[in-house]
């Protein structure tokens, strides 16, 4: 069996993407294995897609407004609709990087205090400020945090994953790559799992 990581990519908008985010490590630690993750901006893969927000999509959006909490519900995931939803990622997303230079836990637990706050708490993720305060409850200096955040090269490292993503054919949210084999959707959580079990079928 691989020791690679399990590459978990994911966008701050998407609730499918936050209930990935709860369960896609405990999946990895079943079999001994780590996960990588990566934040990306699903709006530059919609325009390669041709993909819309599903909240801006006439009947998508419907449905997904009943669909999201009852998969979070069924997930035992806590979800509340942000008021203004899709929001900006981008500071958010930036941030996680950042932070993953130096620590790739902190990293990670910084990504599911943004998703709380913006799909349990209905906060702001949007602005820098925003995130930096959020970032200061899990211990990280919040002065260091806006300065990096204003830093072009940690918004260029944003673009450059976003990028390295869609090459790799990410399009949504969760998206995982296991060994080269790529897993759309929450709902394909099961089938990964079972993947990783047999080593493909």
């Amino acid at each position: 069996m691989s020791n690679e990581p399990i590459e978990f990519y994911f966008d701050f908008n998407s609730p499918y993407g936050w209930v990935g985010a709860n369960m896609i490590d405990n999946i990895a630690e079943r079999y001994d294995r780590t996960t990588d993750w990566f934040p990306i901006l699903l709006s530059e893969a919609f325009k390669i897609s041709g993909a819309k927000p599903m909240t801006d999509t006439p009947l998508k959006g419907e449905y997904m407004a009943n669909d999201a909490p009852r998969v979070c519900r069924y997930y035992g995931v806590k979800y509340v609709e942000p008021d203004i939803h899709p929001f900006s990622p981008t500071a958010a997303s930036r941030a996680f990087y950042w932070v993953k230079d130096q620590d790739q836990g902190q990293a990670k637990g910084l990504a599911m205090a943004l998703y709380t706050a913006a799909l349990v708490n209905n906060e702001d993720i949007s602005a820098p400020t925003s995130v930096a305060k959020i970032a200061a409850g899990v211990g990280i200096d919040q002065k260091e945090m806006i300065d990096a955040l204003a830093d072009p090269s940690v918004k260029q490292r944003l673009v450059d994953e976003t990028n390295l993503a869609i090459k790799k054919g990410v399009f949504g949210s969760p998206y995982v790559i296991a060994d080269g084999e790529s897993f759309w959707g929450v709902d394909r959580f099961e089938i990964l799992d079972e993947w990783l079990v047999t080593g493909g079928f």
